[in-house]
């Protein structure tokens, strides 16, 4: 009798519940030891883990950074292995310096995200890195109402002395979270075909026509866009309203149906995490920001292998080497992804759209 007690109570040692409170996820969670949860080996640490230190995470109220106390750092699983060595960084800048289409058109890429999200921070910041200084091409600012009016093109220039890159960033109005305001799903899909004219000036009331001044009639394959970002903000995921969900997935399948493929980047990484805030090296170790992506590839329809987590410049003055890498592997992906596009278009012939 008393080895069966025994045996009962060794058994309820061995299980630990887990509850997320806010809007992450509102249920307390009965996890056996064994088991992988948002990236945590719970196994317990190896002999070598156990002569290192746990650190506790302070100075935050999120309840992911609450998370991270729990668990010595190194029992959390890297999602992605990435070189955060200064030769890499350089082969990064390189790839991306050399990149060429097969049309030898440059590559369009559109940038969509709700106001406030960083667009343009992410358009400044990659132009900030290949300049070897912060600066601020794309007009930034915190307005709610958004700073971008109309179409913006950006090229990425080289690095000083050099040509400027194969990538051209757009930037447009931002998506809207209520009727009526935003750029429309009309005009959205009119840049994407390439039928917008430079420094068009959207109106949610009056999409653009083929009367429009300036308006393409027959666009060529560079006036087209050949990779779509989409952009969120980390910490405002949980306040997104829910309508967001469906436009985006709106989105997504008329995009996927003129064959262009789609990125997500993840801003602002640095306000939901205490740990990344302090050394982005540790991005990819982070549960909190591992929950994040997965919450926005729930709210795109997109899978976390396309979702890229950036910290973008916003108040620093100087560049950060590993800030740097992070924003160059996003641009890595995205170039990849209208690869496929130019390698459709090869294949297949151009498309009528």
């Amino acid at each position: 009798m008393l080895e069966k007690q025994n045996e009962k109570i060794q058994r309820s040692d061995n299980r630990m519940a887990f509850s997320f409170g806010g809007d992450k996820l509102e249920r307390s969670i009965d996890v056996p030891i064994t088991s992988n949860f948002a990236g945590l080996s719970l196994a317990g640490p190896s002999p070598a883990q156990k002569s290192k230190p746990t650190k506790k995470v302070t100075g935050s109220s999120d309840s992911g950074d609450n998370l991270e106390s729990t668990f010595p750092e190194l029992l959390v699983k890297s999602l992605r292995d990435i070189q955060w060595t200064d030769d890499h960084k350089q082969e990064l800048m390189s790839k991306i310096s050399s990149y060429k289409t097969s049309s030898g058109a440059p590559v369009r890429v559109l940038l969509l995200g709700p106001v406030g999200s960083g667009k343009s921070s992410f358009i400044s910041s990659v132009q900030s890195l290949f300049s070897g200084r912060v600066l601020n091409h794309a007009m930034v600012g915190s307005s709610t109402a958004g700073f971008t009016k109309k179409l913006q093109t950006f090229t990425i220039q080289g690095k000083k002395g050099e040509l400027p890159t194969a990538l051209t960033m757009c930037d447009v109005m931002g998506l809207g979270e209520g009727e009526g305001t935003g750029i429309s799903f009309y005009d959205i899909l009119a840049v994407i075909k390439g039928h917008t004219p430079e420094g068009h000036k959207f109106s949610p009331s009056h999409p653009l026509h083929p009367s429009t001044a300036g308006y393409l009639e027959e666009p060529s394959i560079a006036d087209r866009v050949h990779c779509v970002v989409f952009v969120l903000d980390a910490s405002r995921l949980a306040s997104y309203c829910r309508g967001l969900r469906g436009t985006f997935q709106q989105l997504r399948d008329h995009i996927s149906e003129l064959g262009v493929h789609q990125v997500t980047l993840l801003t602002h990484i640095d306000k939901v995490c205490a740990k990344t805030a302090r050394d982005v090296k540790d991005v990819y170790e982070s549960p909190t920001v591992q929950q994040m992506m997965s919450k926005a590839g729930e709210m795109l329809g997109m899978s976390t292998s396309s979702i890229m987590p950036v910290k973008n410049y916003s108040s620093e003055l100087k560049l950060d080497s590993n800030t740097d890498t992070l924003l160059l592997s996003a641009v890595d992906l995205i170039l990849e992804y209208a690869d496929l596009y130019f390698q459709a278009q090869a294949s297949e012939g151009p498309k009528k759209i």
